[in-house]
C-alpha cells in the first residue's frame, strides 16, 4: 500500500514538471517573479533589521543609565542636588556634566561643538580614546570626537581655538555613534576648570548628570529614588531612564521593519496574480487531458495534487533561489546606507530571509489554488468535448 502511494506522489510530481517544461518561458517568468519578490521582502526586512542593530549597537551599552536634566523653568542642577543623588543606592556612579555650544576653528575652518566640562574619571567612564591620553586635572588640553578630528583634520598637538581660547589636543575619541545624553563624536571635552573660565557669565551648576546603576534590574527603582529625593515640593529635575528610551526605538524600528517588508510584499502579490494567470492558461490549454485522465478513473483529489504540485515547485524553487540572492541584496543594502555588513548575518536578519522564502511559498500555493481547484471540479464529458 505505501508502494502504492509513494509511486502515485511520484508520478504527479513528475507529470507536474513535465507541465511546466511545456512552457518553459511563461513557467520562468512566474518564477521570476517570485524571486523578485522574496528578494524585496527580504531585502527591505533586512534594512529596517539593519537599522535597529546599528542604533542598538551605539546605544545598547547605556541601557543602566539614567540622565538627570534641569527641568522646564530650571537652568542647573545644583551643587547640592548632586550630592543628594550620592545618597541614593545602588549606584556604580555618578558623573556631573558641564555642556554648551560653542564655535570651534583649526587654521582657515569652523565648526561648531558641543562642549563638555567634566573630570577625567567621568570621561574615562563614558568615552573610549583611539589615540593619545585623557585630561588631568586642570590642564588647559582638550580631548576630542572623532568626527571633529576629521572635519577639522585635527592631530595630536593641535591648536583648537573653541570661543577665542585655545587648547592643545591631547586625546581623539573612537566614533560611537549617536547618543543619549552625549554626542561624543563631534564634540570637545575639557575639564571643569578651563569650562568655568570659558564660560564665565553662566550659572554655578551642571547642565545634566549621568547616573550609572549597578544592575540593570535596579534602574526603575533608582529613577523612583530620585525623582523623590529631588522632586519633593517641585519638579526641578527631569528623570529620564534610557532603557526606557531603547524600547521606544526598538518599536519605531519594528515597525519601519514592517512597513518597508509590507512594500516589498506587493511585489509578491503581483508575482502570485502571474501564477494565478499562467495556472489558469494551463488549465484551459489541458483541459481534453484532464478529461482523459478523470475518465480513465483520476479522482478530483489527483486532480487538484497535480495543479498544486505545479504551483509547489514553482513557489519551492524560486522562493529559494530568491532567499539566496536575498544575501546579496542585504549585503548591497547595508553597504549603500549603512556602510556595514555585519549586521547581514545576525539571526534576526536571517529570520528575514526565512519569512521571505516562507512567504513566496505561500503566495505560489495562493495563486494556484483556484486554477487546481477548477480543473479538479471538471466534468469528464464536458471536458472531452472542449475543442
Amino acid at each position: 500500500m505505501n508502494l502504492v502511494k509513494t509511486i502515485s506522489s511520484n508520478m504527479y510530481v513528475e507529470l507536474a514538471k513535465r507541465n511546466l517544461k511545456r512552457h518553459t518561458v511563461r513557467t520562468i517568468l512566474a518564477a521570476i517573479g517570485i524571486i523578485i519578490g522574496v528578494i524585496a521582502i527580504s531585502s527591505m526586512g533586512i534594512l529596517g533589521n539593519s537599522l535597529k542593530l546599528s542604533v542598538a549597537g551605539s546605544l545598547g551599552d547605556v541601557g543602566n543609565e539614567i540622565v538627570v536634566y534641569p527641568s522646564y523653568g530650571e537652568s542647573v542642577i545644583t551643587e547640592k542636588q548632586v550630592d543628594e543623588l550620592y545618597k541614593v543606592g545602588d549606584i556604580e556612579y555618578i558623573i556631573p556634566i558641564l555642556s554648551n555650544v560653542a564655535k570651534a576653528e583649526y587654521k582657515s575652518e569652523s565648526i561648531f561643538t558641543n562642549v563638555y566640562g567634566l573630570e577625567k574619571d567621568g570621561l574615562y567612564q563614558l568615552v573610549e580614546l583611539e589615540e593619545g591620553y585623557f585630561l588631568r586635572s586642570g590642564s588647559k588640553d582638550c580631548v576630542i570626537g572623532a568626527n571633529l578630528a576629521e572635519n577639522l583634520d585635527l592631530k595630536l598637538g593641535s591648536r583648537l581655538t573653541v570661543k577665542d581660547s585655545q587648547f592643545r589636543v591631547v586625546g581623539i575619541l573612537k566614533e560611537s555613534g549617536f547618543g543619549l545624553a552625549l554626542n561624543p563624536d563631534g564634540a570637545t571635552f575639557i575639564t571643569p576648570e578651563a569650562y568655568k573660565k570659558l564660560y564665565e557669565d553662566v550659572d554655578d551648576g551642571y547642565n545634566l548628570v549621568i547616573v550609572k546603576v549597578k544592575d540593570l534590574d535596579y534602574v526603575e527603582t533608582v529613577a523612583g529614588s530620585i525623582e523623590e529625593r529631588l522632586n519633593k515640593k517641585e519638579d526641578v529635575v527631569t528623570v529620564l531612564v534610557t532603557g526606557s528610551i531603547l524600547k521606544s526605538i526598538d518599536d519605531i524600528f519594528n515597525s519601519i521593519s514592517l512597513f518597508l517588508i509590507g512594500i516589498g510584499s506587493i511585489s509578491l502579490l503581483v508575482a502570485g496574480v502571474s501564477i494565478l494567470n499562467v495556472m489558469l492558461m494551463s488549465t484551459m490549454e489541458r483541459t481534453k487531458e484532464i478529461g482523459i485522465m478523470k475518465a480513465v478513473g483520476a479522482s478530483r483529489k489527483e486532480i487538484l495534487k497535480m495543479f498544486m504540485m505545479e504551483a509547489l515547485i514553482i513557489g519551492v524553487a524560486a522562493s529559494l533561489i530568491g532567499g539566496v540572492l536575498s544575501f546579496g541584496g542585504g549585503f548591497v543594502v547595508n553597504i549603500l546606507i549603512l556602510k556595514e555588513a555585519s549586521y547581514l548575518f545576525a539571526p534576526s536578519s536571517i529570520m528575514y530571509i526565512v519569512a521571505g522564502v516562507t512567504f513566496g511559498i505561500v503566495t505560489s500555493l495562493a495563486g494556484g489554488m483556484y486554477p487546481a481547484w477548477k480543473a479538479s471540479n471538471m466534468r469528464p464529458l464536458d471536458a472531452l468535448r472542449y475543442e
